[in-house]
């Protein structure tokens, strides 16, 4: 903790979103001012000084066509202790190298002793600058698998909604969505302390992902087009993941021997035989737990899986929750939104 403001860069650039940048600023902008503001009429000190930097002097459009005006360009903000990197909007796979700048500005900061915390996707910039070659890391859900295969010195952790990593732990990369703001809180107890942090999220009715981010995810792979024998294996597979022997099944559609089907699957889709049928099968139980009263074993069963405990332990290993948990998460979180559809819609 500090006597003096915490300066923090917040990096923006075209790719960035908006709503991450303004939010971080304006969660930073109120620590030590609002708690005082709001329950004594009487602004505290600002214990953050936020500016949001850039390889743009001026105006620029960002990924959703919100027109940004950085306060300063990066160069001119002297010794950053955070600098926060927002989401990137970029598909997996695609070059970042128009970021040559901002990869630069990254390893310079964290030679100077900074403390890198990245949004989302935007730990990609990270793996990209080599500064998390031979560390842990996490990204948002959809991306975690090109980060293994791109960056195989970097240590994934697709379930894990904040890694904090690194040399003193300077490296911070929150998962997916909304889990900026658990970045956010943490920079904010780390440089601030703990009561400033409870006090923002107290303000701001901020609820830490304490499930992490698989409960989230979804299959992210697309249809694999350029092995045909493997692709028409996926289609089949879709419409048919229930019925038992499955792998057996595949191959033997697939035509070739156990070997090299395996091996092309593998190639194909980053996953065995076994593993994808597993994730399709735990991606409609999914779906049949947020929109239906059926027990566990019915849905155990209509997945394909005869033992409803090997089921539930699986859903547990790879989801994070159980599925009774999984079901009043969502399947609570799914009602109450239909009924509030629903009503406004009568009225």
């Amino acid at each position: 903790m500090t006597s003096s403001p915490v300066r923090i860069a917040i990096l923006a650039f075209p790719q960035s979103t908006a709503s991450t940048i303004f939010g971080m600023y304006d969660l930073f902008k109120g620590v030590g001012r609002d708690w005082g503001f709001l329950t004594e009429g009487n602004p505290g000190p600002e214990l953050i000084a936020p500016q949001i930097v850039s390889t743009h002097s001026g105006s620029f459009s960002t990924a959703n066509g919100v027109v940004l005006t950085p306060h300063c360009h990066l160069d001119e903000l002297p010794a950053p202790q955070v600098v926060c990197v927002p989401d990137i909007f970029v598909a997996p796979g695609e070059s970042l190298q128009n970021l040559a700048a901002e990869l630069r500005y990254l390893r310079r900061v964290y030679q100077q002793g900074a403390t890198i915390a990245t949004a989302c996707s935007g730990a990609l910039l990270l793996a990209e600058s080599g500064l998390l070659n031979g560390w842990e890391a996490t990204t948002h859900w959809g991306y975690c698998d090109y980060m293994k295969s791109q960056y195989p010195q970097i240590n994934v952790h697709p379930q894990r909604a904040l890694v904090a990593t690194g040399d003193g732990q300077r490296l911070v990369m929150a998962g997916g969505g909304t889990t900026w703001l658990d970045l956010a809180l943490l920079l904010i107890a780390r440089f601030c302390g703990v009561e400033e942090a409870m006090r923002m999220a107290r303000l701001n009715l901020i609820d830490w992902h304490t499930v992490g981010q698989q409960p989230f995810a979804r299959l992210a792979r697309t249809r694999q087009v350029e092995d045909a024998v493997i692709a028409d294996c996926q289609v089949w597979i879709a419409e048919n993941y229930q019925q038992s022997a499955p792998v057996a099944l595949l191959m033997h559609r697939s035509g070739l021997p156990e070997r090299s089907f395996k091996r092309r699957f593998q190639q194909a889709t980053g996953m065995s035989p076994l593993e994808y049928v597993h994730t399709l099968r735990l991606e409609e139980a999914k779906q049949m737990l947020e929109r239906s009263d059926l027990s566990v074993e019915a849905i155990a069963n209509d997945v394909g899986y005869e033992e409803a405990g090997f089921f539930s332990r699986l859903f547990r290993r790879q989801v994070g929750l159980t599925p009774a948990s999984y079901r009043k998460r969502f399947g609570d979180m799914r009602r109450a939104l239909m009924k509030t559809i629903t009503d406004q819609a009568g009225t």
